[in-house]
């Protein structure tokens, strides 16, 4: 059995500017914010509720305070899809694990120091783990800013290389939207803002499509 796969992320209150293909199931890692509001919660919340796609699976990103600050308020506004924080749900057979940290920068929501306190959320992704949705990058994989340098996370590098997931998605780091296979696994950044140094702000990258066999667990990029 086949299932489409539509991956998107970083939105920054720009959703209603996507062109979203429809799928089977849609997947958000992050930053569907930009103050991290309840409001704007509520109006991605609405977003989601007019896509056609039967499943939705989000987590959030550094930008999501509210889901921090107030857990409880946040979590209820999201009506329309399936809320993963160091959780896991079953879809179509597939087991995907969400999880929002990433490494600490200028007090953003969801930062943790680099080493022992990432590795303990990490440590809870399960081995038989089928696709993983962090915001953040590992280091090294489509993880580098603007100058070149990789900010992923070394500790989630090393789980990845464990666990072995079919899909590893997430975003964060805007400039290096893309994809690419190591392995046995499919990474995605998938930004869909632009980078915040580009002068190009309003415009938004395409959400990527992944055609996904369930019992073989091959993906393939449509497009």
């Amino acid at each position: 059995m086949t299932i489409k796969l539509v991956l998107i992320s970083d939105t920054h209150n720009l959703h209603d500017r996507l062109d979203v293909p429809k799928g089977d199931i849609l997947l958000f890692a992050g930053d569907m914010a930009d103050r991290g509001t309840l409001d704007e919660v509520t109006d991605f919340n609405r977003f989601l509720g007019t896509l056609p796609h039967k499943h939705k699976v989000i987590i959030c990103g550094n930008h999501d305070f509210a889901f921090e600050r107030q857990p409880a308020e946040a979590q209820a506004l999201i009506t329309n899809a399936t809320y993963l924080q160091d959780s896991e749900i079953t879809v179509e057979g597939i087991k995907i694990y969400g999880s929002p940290w990433q490494p600490w920068f200028h007090n953003w929501a969801f930062n943790l120091q680099r080493g022992a306190e990432l590795k303990e959320k990490w440590d809870l992704v399960p081995e038989d783990t089928d696709i993983l949705i962090t915001h953040g990058p590992p280091m090294g994989i489509l993880d580098k800013i603007w100058t070149g340098k990789p900010v992923g996370d070394e500790e989630l590098t090393k789980r990845v290389e464990m666990v072995q997931p079919k899909l590893h998605m997430f975003g964060h780091i805007h400039e290096a939207a893309g994809h690419t296979q190591i392995g046995r696994t499919l990474f995605v950044n998938a930004s869909m803002a632009p980078s915040p140094l580009s002068k190009w702000r309003k415009k938004v990258n395409r959400p990527i499509v992944i055609e996904y066999d369930v019992e073989t667990g091959r993906t393939e990029i449509e497009g």
